[in-house]
């Protein structure tokens, strides 16, 4: 156990470190006009990088958006991010993301993501529930790389559909499974 001592102690500081980096940004509540501008925005990056994505957004009865989720961890773990919801390409809501884990991990890293709600039920769902988890209530489908290449709007069958975007850092996978998307009140 000896050898491996220095290498957990090493992760646990670089956890630590970035995990002190994002705090004051996660304890600075953005605002709704920041929340707004970075929704369009990070939804634009992926429509230019990801062309399934863009042909998905016109079927779609209406999207969240995250643009920026930071996740950290050291066996137990955790995500925040804050976003919003478009309809019709206008601003309906804002939202939170939150999860935790536990188990084999260490490492820190940002990423977005945007679900795509495809059917009535599906926001309705959003709206009706006091937070929406995902992996209960409407199925939603990850759309990795290969996915995309072989998605067109034809082949659409599920509630929703997400895409996960811009990642960096020093964690291995990204899931939004388990992920509580809630309702929130942004600073004006």
């Amino acid at each position: 156990m000896r050898p491996f001592r220095p290498i957990l102690m090493a992760l646990m500081l670089s956890t630590t470190a970035v995990g002190a980096l994002a705090l004051p940004s996660l304890s600075q509540a953005a605002t709704a006009e920041d929340l707004s501008k970075d929704s369009r925005q990070a939804l634009q990056t992926l429509y230019d990088s990801n062309p399934a994505a863009s042909a998905i957004s016109k079927k779609a009865r209406a999207i969240l958006v995250f643009p920026n989720i930071v996740k950290a961890g050291l066996v137990f773990g955790g995500s925040y991010g804050e976003g919003t919801l478009l309809r019709g390409g206008v601003v309906d809501g804002y939202y939170n993301s939150v999860s935790g884990s536990w188990g084999l991990q260490a490492g820190a890293q940002s990423f977005g993501y945007a679900v795509f709600l495809m059917t009535p039920s599906a926001v309705s769902y959003l709206g009706e529930t006091k937070g929406w988890e995902i992996g209960v209530g409407p199925t939603v489908v990850i759309v990795n790389e290969g996915m995309a290449q072989n998605l067109s709007t034809s082949t659409l069958k599920d509630d929703a559909y997400a895409f996960i975007f811009n990642q960096q850092g020093l964690m291995a996978g990204v899931s939004i499974e388990g992920t509580k998307i809630s309702k929130i009140n942004p600073a004006k």
